[in-house]
């Protein structure tokens, strides 16, 4: 009862611009023939001598309406800073990316993406990027929007251009790069100082690419191969 009593209170104050408006709401033509005074039509309501609706006060409306204000602004704000937030997206990995967005952005989840294709040039590239350090370091609405291709850069955790052997490592916002590691590339988490092996086939093996942290390969119809290294950051004492 006291969860139907409050759903009906934010239902009248989303319906009602201001407290006056709810209100006359409640005001019968009668009530305003016999009283012959809007105003003094306007206290036996709030006083709830007049009226057939909910009776509240002003108070309540006005906090009550605050709070509707606050929340439509925080989600709106939210929609903002969510590149992928009102994009129509029908690539697996464009859905992804978006699945993973607001965990990164917060800080709740580091992942790593895996990506090979070819650039501009035809060349087959392939490299690790931190996504949460490219999401605080450029713009990704255009590539929810389908104006530009996430691809591997030189400056990304590791690079690798197939046709020249370029190869480039860097340590990100949230990973240091172990490359001369004998058993294939490891990245360590700076925060919580666990291990991510991205050797698919040591995740198969162990079951899992390090401590909370998961490898899914996506299907994609953008790129060659795509797989995601999601890690999960818990803090050490």
């Amino acid at each position: 009862m006291e969860d139907e009593s409050a759903g009906a209170v934010d239902n009248i104050v989303t319906q009602f611009h201001t407290y006056e408006d709810f209100l006359d709401s409640q005001i019968t033509p009668l009530d305003l023939y016999y009283l012959e005074d809007e105003e003094l039509a306007r206290q036996l309501v709030e006083l709830g001598y007049r009226g057939s609706g909910e009776v509240l006060k002003r108070e309540e409306f006005e906090t009550r309406k605050a709070a509707a204000e606050a929340s439509r602004l925080s989600k709106r704000s939210q929609q903002k800073t969510l590149a992928s937030a009102g994009k129509e997206l029908k690539d697996n990995f464009l859905k992804a990316l978006a699945e993973r967005e607001e965990a990164n952005r917060s800080g709740k989840m580091t992942s790593i993406i895996f990506i090979r294709d070819r650039n501009s040039l035809g060349q087959e590239i392939s490299g690790y990027i931190d996504y949460s350090h490219r999401l605080k370091t450029e713009a990704f609405e255009p590539y929810f929007s389908g104006k530009k291709r996430l691809l591997p850069r030189p400056t990304d955790l590791s690079f690798y251009n197939w046709e020249t052997q370029a190869y480039a490592s860097n340590p990100s916002t949230n990973y240091r790069v172990i490359a001369d590691n004998p058993t294939g590339l490891l990245f360590k988490n700076k925060k919580d100082r666990k291990i991510l092996n991205v050797d698919p086939k040591a995740s198969k093996e162990a079951a899992s690419p390090g401590d909370n942290s998961s490898r899914t390969s996506i299907p994609s119809d953008l790129y060659i191969q795509v797989a995601f290294y999601d890690h999960i950051t818990r803090r050490t004492t």
